[in-house]
C-alpha cells in the first residue's frame, strides 16, 4: 500500500470514527442502563447449565430467550440452531452498504454449576446487585458479556443515525462451552458459508485489572492423552520376579522423567517446530503489566516458580509451549507397605500449544517418543482426547487496531495494554474453519470469580464494555476495507 493509499484509509478512519460522538453514546447507554440491567437479570435466572442432563430444557429456554432478545434489539435474523446437545443462537444484521466488512461476535450462553450450598452467599440464579457488583452465575463468564452487544450496537446507531450497524454484524453464541463444546466445530463446519467473516470478535474473556484495561491477543491451544501401561497378568512377588520382569510403574515413572529436560524444555523430537517465537515489542509489552509474582504465588497456592529457562512467568503461561502430567498411578496405594510388582500403570499428560503448533503433529511426534522408550514385556494403549488448535493476532493486524482505539475511546484514551490466555477455548475453531483473524473482546477481571461461588461482573466495566461495543462497528468498517 502507497504513502497516498495508507493517507486515505487513514482519513477515512478518522471521519467514521468522528461518526460516532463519545457524548452520544453515553447518554444513550445512560438512559438505557436500567432495562438493559433488569434484561440481563431475567437471563441470567434461568439456569443454562450445559454439564448437568436436568437443566436440558434451561438451556433451550435460554437459547429461546437470547434469540427473542435479538429479534427485539432489532436483528433481522435470530435462530436458535440444534446441535446433537445443546442449542446455539445465532443472529445477523446486515449493513447497508454491501461491501461492508463482516465480523462474527462469539460468546456461550450455558453457564457452569452453581449451588447455594457451594458456598454462595446468594442464591446464584436469583441476581443480586451489592456495592456496583452484579451477582449471578453467567453475570461475567458468559451472558453478561454476551449481553453487553446488544445495548453496544443499539448506542452504535443512535449516535451515527445508522438504521444498520456500520458492519454485516453476526452473533453465534454456543450452548455447551463449558461441556467443552463437543458439538461446535461441526457446527461451525455445517455453517461455514453463514458464518463467513471478515474477523471474529470474541467476548469471552477478560482484561488484567480494573485499573489496568487490557486486550487479550492469544490463547493456546490443548491436546491431552492418556497412556495404559501393563505387565504381568496380574500383581506378582517383588521377591521372586523383582529385578527380573519389567515394571510397567517403573516405566511409567522414567517416561515423566524424560519429558522435560534440565531447563525445563520438552524434549518429544519436533516438539518446538513451527513456533512462533515471542517478539521483542510484546515481551516488552508484557513487562509493562503491573504483574506482582508473589501474589501471583498466592493465587496459585504455590511456594515457586519452575518453567522453561529464558522466559519470564508470564511469557511462560501465556506464548511458550509446556508438557504436564496431570496424573500417574499404578500399583499398591493403601497403607503399608504390599511387596509386589504392579500388572499396571497408568498416565494423563496435556500439551498447552502455541501459534504455529499443530495438535496432530504434536499426538504424532508423541506416539512415536513414547513407542522408542516403552521395553519388550510392556504393552501399552495411547488415548487422544479433543484437541484444540493455539490461535493469535498479530500486533499490528486493522482489526486489532480497532479493537484498542474503541476500548481506549471508552476507558478515557487510557493505553491500553496486551496479554495473552494461558487456557484454551474454541475460538481456534473459528479462526481455523472461517479462515478469519480472532479479537478478544472482554472486560472482566480475575476477581469476578468465573467457575466459583459468588460469581460477579463490575457494572461500571460492563458498561465499558458496551461502550467499547458502540464504537467498534464504525472503526473497524473503516480499518477492515
Amino acid at each position: 500500500m502507497g504513502r497516498q493509499t495508507r493517507g486515505v484509509v487513514e482519513a477515512a478512519r478518522l471521519r467514521h470514527m468522528s461518526d460516532t460522538p463519545d457524548s452520544a453514546v453515553r447518554q444513550y447507554i445512560e438512559q438505557h442502563r436500567a432495562a438493559f440491567l433488569d434484561d440481563l437479570a431475567d437471563w441470567l435466572r434461568i439456569p443454562s447449565v450445559s454439564a448437568q442432563p436436568e437443566h436440558d430444557a434451561d438451556v433451550r429456554r435460554s437459547a429461546d430467550w437470547l434469540a427473542a432478545k435479538l429479534t427485539e434489539t432489532g436483528f433481522p435474523v435470530a435462530e436458535v440452531w440444534p446441535t446433537p446437545g445443546a442449542p446455539a443462537v445465532f443472529a445477523e444484521w446486515p449493513a447497508e452498504d454491501p461491501d461492508a466488512p463482516v465480523v462474527l461476535v462469539y460468546g456461550h450462553h450455558d453457564v457452569q454449576p452453581a449451588a447455594r450450598a457451594d458456598g454462595w452467599h446468594t442464591d446464584p440464579f436469583e441476581p443480586e446487585t451489592v456495592g456496583g457488583r452484579l451477582y449471578a452465575r453467567g453475570a461475567a463468564d458468559d451472558k453478561g458479556q454476551v449481553f453487553f452487544h446488544t445495548l453496544g450496537v443499539r448506542a452504535h446507531l443512535a449516535a451515527t443515525g445508522r438504521s444498520a450497524p456500520a458492519v454485516h454484524l453476526k452473533l453465534l453464541v454456543e450452548g455447551e462451552e463449558e461441556s467443552g463444546s463437543p458439538h461446535f466445530r461441526a457446527l461451525v463446519e455445517a455453517n461455514a458459508e453463514r458464518l463467513r467473516a471478515d474477523a471474529v470478535i470474541v467476548s469471552d474473556t477478560g482484561m488484567w485489572s480494573e485499573t489496568t484495561p487490557t486486550v487479550c491477543t492469544g490463547m493456546r491451544g490443548l491436546a491431552d492423552c492418556e497412556i495404559e501401561l501393563s505387565g504381568p497378568g496380574q500383581d506378582i512377588h517383588s521377591g521372586s520376579f523383582g529385578g527380573a520382569v519389567p515394571n510397567p510403574a517403573t516405566v511409567a515413572a522414567r517416561l515423566v522423567a524424560a519429558l522435560h529436560d534440565e531447563d525445563e524444555r520438552v524434549t518429544v523430537p519436533g516438539f518446538y517446530d513451527g513456533v512462533s517465537p515471542l517478539g521483542d515489542e510484546e515481551r516488552a509489552l508484557f513487562a509493562e503489566l503491573p504483574f506482582d509474582e508473589k501474589e501471583w504465588l498466592a493465587t496459585a497456592q504455590s511456594h515457586g516458580t519452575l518453567g522453561e529457562r529464558g522466559f519470564s512467568t508470564l511469557e511462560r503461561i501465556w506464548a511458550r509451549p509446556t508438557a504436564e502430567v496431570n496424573g500417574i498411578g499404578g500399583g499398591y496405594q493403601g497403607p503399608g507397605g504390599k511387596t509386589i510388582i504392579p500388572s499396571s500403570a497408568s498416565l494423563k499428560l496435556s500439551f498447552r500449544l502455541v501459534a504455529g503448533q499443530d495438535p496432530g503433529a504434536i499426538e504424532a511426534a508423541l506416539s512415536q517418543w513414547v513407542a522408542q522408550r516403552v521395553p519388550d514385556g510392556i504393552r501399552y494403549s495411547l488415548t487422544f482426547g479433543a484437541a484444540t488448535r493455539p490461535c493469535l493476532t498479530p500486533l499490528d493486524h486493522p482489526a486489532l487496531r480497532s479493537v484498542v482505539r474503541s476500548m481506549s475511546r471508552a476507558f478515557d484514551g487510557r493505553k491500553i495494554l496486551f496479554t495473552r490466555e494461558g487456557g484454551s477455548g474454541p475460538a481456534a475453531d473459528l479462526q481455523d474453519v472461517l479462515g478469519a483473524p480472532v479479537l478478544f473482546l472482554g472486560i472482566s477481571v480475575p476477581s469476578d470469580g468465573w467457575h466459583a461461588p459468588n460469581e460477579k461482573v463490575e457494572l461500571d466495566l460492563l458498561f465499558k464494555g458496551v461502550e467499547t461495543a458502540a464504537y467498534l462497528w464504525d472503526d473497524l468498517a473503516a480499518s477492515l476495507r
